[in-house]
Parts: C-alpha cells; structure tokens; sequence
C-alpha cells in the first residue's frame, strides 16, 4: 500500500471572505490536478510494467508463494510514503512489518548481515548483539536516517502498553537516491515515516506489494537503469519443511547486469566501467535487503540465512563495489519474544541445522527476482540531476527469448 500526498498546495489571495473561499476550494482542486499531474510524469503514465515472470523468467527451481511477495510470510505487512515535490524531490519511506502487534512488548528473532559496510544504517549493533527486532523496519534516503530514526523511536513510545518504556532499538536501512532527489534537501518528515508505518499496518494480510518508482525506491537507480522496490517469494515443498521465505529490496547498486544468465548489461550498453573516464563511479552504489520467513530460526541461523542473500547480489551482476553499501536484515515470525519474560529461560523449537539449506536456496532465488522485479517494474523518472531511463520491456524481452534455457511462461503472482 502506498500513501502519497501532494505538497506545497497553491493557497488562493486574501480576497473578500466569501470570494476568497470560492477562489480557495477553486485553487486547491486545480492544485491537487496539477499535483496528480506531476506524480504521473515522475513515475511514468503508461500501464503497469511487468514482473520478470511474465517475461518468461522463472529464476531458480523453488516456487513462489500465492502472491509472490515477502507479505506470503503470514504478519509481514509493507507500506509505502512516495514523496515527490516540484522538479527535484523524488524519494520516498517503506515500511515493513514483521507482525501487526506491539513489536516492542513482542519482539521477533532477527538478525543483520553487512557484505559491504559503505552505508549509515541504524540499530544493526543491537540487533547483532541481542538477536531481536522491536520497532517497524523502516527504509529512506542516506540523509533521512536521523528523521526515520527518531519518528520510529517516538512512534514506538506512543503505542499502548509503552508507556514505561525507556529506550527503543529502531532499525533502518537506507541507499543513496542522490542523483534523481534532491537529498541535500532533507524533504523526508515525521508524517512521511509515520505514513508509510500506516500504510502498512492498514495493509490486508498477504496482499500484493507494490513495486519499482514508489515509496523508499522512488530515486534509485540499479545496474544502468531505474531500480527500486522489489519482492518475491519461495515456498518450500513439505519435504524440506513447508516453510516460506521472502524478500524486500530496495535496489541502487551498479554492475554488470545479468538476468537468468543472460548479460542483459552487455547486450544494452549499460554496464558499469564502460566508460571509465567518463563514468568512474558507475559501480557504486547500495542494496538493502530484508528477508522474512515463518521458519522458526534462532538469530545463528537467521545471520547464516541472511549472508545467503549476498549471493544473490553476484547472480544479478553486482561485485560490490567500494562505495556500495549492501546490507540485509532477517527475522523470524514464527514466534515473538516478550519484552518481558517470566522466569530465567526460554524455550523454542529451531529448524536444525541441517535442514537449513533449503532456506538458503530459497533466500537467494527470492532475492534475486525480488532485484529483477524492482528493474522491470521501476518506470523512468526525471529528477533532480536529470532523468534515469527503465529498463526497455521490449528489448528486454527479445534477449531473454533467445536463451538456448528458456522455460515455458509460469504464474507471476499478483503483485
């Protein structure tokens, strides 16, 4: 679900008081179509683009889920905040959710892995050193941490039964969406973080998740193209445990990229260090990765789970470049945590660990696709510095139809 306000809206002149009012809802309309318009242009006007599985491509042997998605893991809710103002703010906060209830008083499993540490994410030290997460996830801007930071600190304090609490643990994870927004700005606010916490908790249980230009993906760019938002899914058969995993990107990285094994950079002209005095830095760049699974997972595992997704980056063309932050965050809900327990122990049932590498598998197929979703969903977007171009659908699709592997078209999932 995404949530997108228009801003800044055109107030009419102080007139005499029964014109000004006509002239006022008169403008204010005008202003909301002009507004509208101006969303329209930033994230493209044309149909919705498709997702990589109606190109044909199924990436990897698992399926996915009903809506192939990270919502397929029952309680994990998305919402976006879209935030896109006159010619140069294009950015925007997402949102996840690993449960509907007070995470705080009811923490999940959770884990953090960093691949490359080029980044300023939030509350990862914690989370590494307790092994639980107790706050929205929250994804932004590079320089909207500070505020994603302190409005989930305050959203937390504000929920009931939180009113003895005396210090929260909020994680947020960001990519540098500079070149299409305007970040030095600082456009990102209190009620754009607490919309996009709103819009998933108003999220119905496993409902799609919207994808490419939108909420904290609506600046990116990946591997030559528009990145963004992407998600997909894998469900085990009941022989290697029934379990789910799913995936949220937030993609802003370069490199050479390849789809289902087909050097898609190459055959397009778009690959990092093409041009290496004219574009030096074209490889760098972020990847925020969020992994859900109802696996009942001890944090160990969780980490083991999370440094899976890493590989996945490989198998879309990126080498992690020096100045690319790629970090992943993975938690369980298969059980909750009481902030306070009673007793001194704990008990739980945990996958051991040699049934854990389906997981693995299953955590690379879905963070792979969710990549490939965020690049073909993503539409072009002018901004700040200039426009950054979507991946051509048509073209795209001639490429893959040519691979010797190619595999009849399977169900995409809504998404």
């Amino acid at each position: 679900m995404d949530t997108q306000l228009p801003r800044r809206p055109v107030r009419a002149p102080q007139l005499a008081v029964t014109f000004a009012v006509t002239l006022a809802l008169l403008l204010a309309v005008a202003a909301l179509s002009i507004a509208s318009a101006g969303v329209a242009s930033a994230q493209g006007a044309d149909p919705p683009r498709p997702r990589i599985r109606d190109l044909g491509v199924t990436p990897g042997i698992l399926p996915p889920g009903p809506v192939n998605a990270i919502t397929d893991v029952d309680g994990v809710r998305v919402g976006h905040r879209t935030v896109i103002e006159g010619d140069t703010i294009r950015t925007g906060v997402t949102a996840i959710l690993p449960h509907g209830g007070n995470l705080f008083q009811n923490k999940v499993p959770a884990a953090v892995y960093v691949g490359n540490g080029f980044g300023k994410a939030a509350g990862f030290l914690q989370v590494e050193e307790l092994g639980t997460i107790e706050t929205p996830i929250v994804l932004t801007n590079t320089l909207a941490v500070g505020t994603a930071v302190q409005t989930v600190v305050a959203w937390t304090l504000q929920q009931p039964g939180n009113e003895d609490v005396p210090s929260v643990n909020a994680v947020v994870g960001e990519t540098n969406d500079g070149y299409l927004n305007d970040i030095r700005a600082l456009p990102i606010t209190p009620a754009d973080v607490r919309a996009a916490i709103r819009a998933a908790q108003q999220s119905p249980p496993r409902a799609p998740v919207e994808e490419g230009s939108v909420g904290a993906g609506m600046g990116t760019r990946a591997l030559g193209w528009k990145g963004g938002i992407g998600t997909s899914s894998r469900a085990l058969p009941e022989a290697m445990g029934g379990w789910t995993v799913g995936a949220l990107v937030q993609s802003n990285f370069g490199g050479i990229l390849r789809i289902d094994g087909v050097p898609v950079g190459e055959a397009l002209g778009r690959y990092a260090y093409k041009d290496a005095l004219a574009q030096p830095g074209a490889g760098d760049g972020s990847c925020m990765i969020v992994l859900a699974t109802d696996a009942p997972l001890s944090p160990r595992n969780l980490r083991r789970l999370a440094k899976r997704a890493i590989l996945a980056l490989g198998r879309v063309g990126s080498f992690m470049s020096n100045g690319s932050g790629d970090f992943v965050i993975a938690f369980s809900t298969a059980r909750t945590i009481p902030d306070a327990a009673d007793g001194l122990n704990l008990t739980a049932n945990e996958v051991t660990n040699d049934a854990m590498s389906p997981l693995f598998l299953a955590a690379v197929e879905a963070v792979e696709e969710a990549i490939d979703n965020s690049l073909t969903r993503a539409t072009t977007v002018t901004g700040d510095r200039g426009t950054t171009e979507a991946i051509p659908i048509d073209r795209l699709r001639e490429l893959l139809a040519d691979r010797p592997w190619a595999q009849p078209r399977a169900a995409s999932g809504s998404g």
